[in-house]
């Protein structure tokens, strides 16, 4: 293939899920991608398996340039690291092209519960050993790993109760079911009063919600945790072509338009080159591999 003339033809952009946030992100972009690149960017929409099927196809696809990946922790770079046998390596089988957004989590207790921020909870929590109870979304799921990731690295030992997923356990942190729960900022900021705010997830402030403190900052080193979307391509993909994609959705993510319509839906502009992309996913492979080995939950090696 050469890429003097790409695109020639429409380009798929797969999203490994049904309807929902990374569909509506996907949309937005491929929109913008197309008229910028000439041709139609065709969101494909491919669920299963908690998004790994429609990942494993791409990683499977020509590496033309003419099928995308709508990026995903869940898939990419959580479910390699809990239970293997997705059929794709996250690090081997994918071309990086552009991390777009993230989204941080708060960690988020029960009004009920006796701390009233992220320092009290620890020391509550070291101080009765097994006795307070975080919600996740479902065994794991990035809400079960982030918490036992705090366990680790806080020195504290909480106890884990599963949900169906956010739309499930939201409601049982509202009715004290259990005692906390890490929430996606966009999701928690309309529960005030309901549930009480005690940090962000990452390791720097969120600039949607400045005022709330971070983990680290109530003492717990490297904590670092939150969900986020970008742009990938099958491995061995054309550099020229991973270069012009990339300059096309930086260029996106750094307007105005993009800022007010990412930021009203709770999503903090990224951007960056496809090697940065290449080392974030590195890096987020790497923690959530030990994360699920710390909770019990990392694939039994083959021998």
């Amino acid at each position: 293939m050469t890429t003097d003339d790409y695109p020639s033809k429409p380009i798929r952009y797969v999203v490994p899920f049904g309807s929902g946030p990374t569909e509506v992100q996907a949309k937005w972009i491929a929109e913008r991608l197309g008229a910028a690149l000439g041709q139609r960017v065709v969101v494909e929409n491919h669920p299963g398996e908690g998004g790994a099927a429609g990942t494993r196809m791409v990683a499977q696809a020509a590496p033309d340039g003419y099928t995308l990946l709508a990026a995903n922790p869940g898939p990419l770079t959580v479910a390699p690291a809990v239970r293997g046998g997705t059929g794709y390596d996250p690090e081997k089988d994918f071309s990086p092209v552009a991390l777009m957004v993230t989204v941080a989590g708060v960690v988020a207790a029960h009004p009920g519960v006796a701390a009233k921020s992220m320092t009290e909870l620890l020391a509550l929590a070291r101080a009765n050993p097994g006795k307070l109870r975080y919600g996740s979304a479902g065994a794991g799921t990035v809400s079960h790993l982030a918490l036992e990731w705090l366990n680790h690295l806080a020195g504290t030992r909480m106890t884990h109760v599963p949900r169906g997923g956010l739309e499930e356990a939201v409601p049982d942190l509202v009715a004290s079911r259990f005692d906390l729960l890490v929430i996606p900022l966009s999701e928690a900021r309309p529960l005030a009063g309901k549930i009480r705010a005690l940090a962000v997830t990452r390791r720097t402030r969120s600039t949607l919600w400045p005022e709330l403190p971070t983990v680290e900052e109530a003492g717990v080193a490297g904590f670092d945790s939150y969900n986020w979307n970008g742009v990938a391509a099958p491995a061995r993909t054309p550099e020229r072509v991973i270069e012009k994609i990339n300059n096309i959705v930086n260029s996106l993510l750094n307007s105005a338009e993009a800022r007010d319509w990412f930021g009203a839906k709770g999503y903090e502009i990224a951007g960056g080159t496809p090697g940065a992309f290449g080392e974030f996913l590195r890096a987020e492979s790497a923690k959530w591999r030990q994360a699920a080995k710390l909770a019990g939950l990392a694939p039994a090696k083959r021998g």
